[in-house]
């Protein structure tokens, strides 16, 4: 097996991600929805939300029972312009297309759509159901609690998730406009991709209780699930860099991903319960917004492109080749991906193997081998 990098084509990873999903007891439709938002991570360059976490993250969580792979999609309540849904600890990503689609359907029709979720579980890239909307000519907008990683401003405890606000704006452009992140420095699933490639956490992103810097990846994950180690919010610890708007951030996600739906949140997530991994119960919300209830799509489309080009055309710092706006790098990668394949580092390729051995896919042979 190559200790390097390896590239493994689109159609076979897609292909094998589905037959593993459905060999853990995931429905065949449902397979293939899921395994559409696990590759667009990859697809966008985020290696940290792809197959890297498809082992960790989906067939152990499957494996140990603390995730259905079968997914009761129940909704509590429904209005015209709302729904509220209980996931039953589904696949996170069925529950998010799900969701996502009610939202983009009432918005189609009443110009506002909103859906809150709670009992669901980890549903990928959040971006994914953000350009859901945008391809369907909508304001997206998500956002998910998590596991408790987040130190509130003056405090070292970790008490809030990584919880991400994603927006997705359509555009006059090739792509549209995504801004897809979390509410803290850096989140768990970088830090695991770090640790995975042997690699330190960047000094400022996590603290331990006396408040001081971290960067030992793989000591970092195991100080965060005993609670001796926390994420800094977007800006750091304290104020002088503005990490109290993170914080502050990261309050609102993760009120409206438990508020709305009466669900869990911040130490109820934490997938432990005296000393045994229990579900996440995590919570969701998806608002979808219709411009042609304003003054129309094509004018709303072009002065979100003319903002855009306006901000990639404008003086660049000395040394700076290019100015970005939010979602270009991922499409730019994408264009440079679409021809090859997923990167696939040496712990994944370790672990594709052994969930192909494990599970009799013995059709599928991996050019790392």
């Amino acid at each position: 097996m190559s200790g390097q990098v390896v590239i493994v084509d689109w159609t076979t990873i897609e292909s094998f991600v589905i037959d593993v999903f459905k060999a853990v007891g995931v429905p065949e439709a449902d397979a293939k929805i899921c395994t559409d938002v696990l590759i667009e991570s990859d697809r966008r360059g985020i290696e940290s939300h792809g197959v890297n976490r498809f082992k960790p993250i989906y067939i152990d969580r499957i494996n140990i029972g603390i995730q259905s792979p079968v997914t009761d999609f129940e909704i509590l309540k429904e209005t015209p312009t709302t729904a509220v849904i209980d996931g039953h600890d589904g696949m996170g990503q069925v529950i998010g297309v799900r969701s996502m689609q009610m939202a983009i359907e009432k918005a189609k029709t009443y110009g506002l759509g909103m859906v809150a979720v709670r009992n669901s579980t980890h549903y990928g890239i959040a971006g994914y159901y953000a350009t859901m909307a945008t391809k369907a000519g909508l304001i997206g907008i998500t956002g998910t609690n998590a596991r408790p990683s987040i130190a509130p401003t003056f405090g070292v405890e970790n008490m809030l998730g990584t919880n991400p606000l994603v927006f997705g704006l359509p555009t006059d452009e090739d792509f549209p406009f995504v801004i897809d992140c979390a509410t803290s420095i850096t989140q768990r699933g970088k830090i695991e991709y770090y640790e995975r490639i042997g690699k330190d956490t960047p000094a400022g992103q996590v603290i331990d209780k006396n408040g001081g810097t971290l960067t030992d990846s793989a000591e970092i994950l195991k100080m965060l699930v005993d609670g001796t180690a926390a994420l800094a919010p977007l800006g750091g610890a304290g104020e002088e860099l503005g990490g109290y708007k993170g914080y502050g951030y990261a309050t609102v996600i993760e009120i409206l991903c438990a508020a709305l739906q009466n669900g869990n949140y911040m130490k109820d997530l934490t997938g432990v319960k005296d000393g045994k991994k229990v579900p996440y119960h995590l919570g969701h919300f998806f608002l979808a917004i219709d411009p042609e209830a304003f003054l129309g799509l094509d004018d709303f489309k072009k002065t979100a492109g003319d903002i855009l080009r306006q901000i990639r055309a404008s003086e660049k710092a000395p040394g700076a080749e290019r100015i970005y706006t939010a979602y270009e790098k991922e499409y730019d990668i994408w264009m440079k991906r679409k021809g090859s394949g997923v990167p696939v580092n040496a712990a994944v390729q370790k672990e594709l193997i052994e969930m192909r051995d494990a599970y009799g896919l013995t059709q599928y042979r991996f050019p790392f081998e």
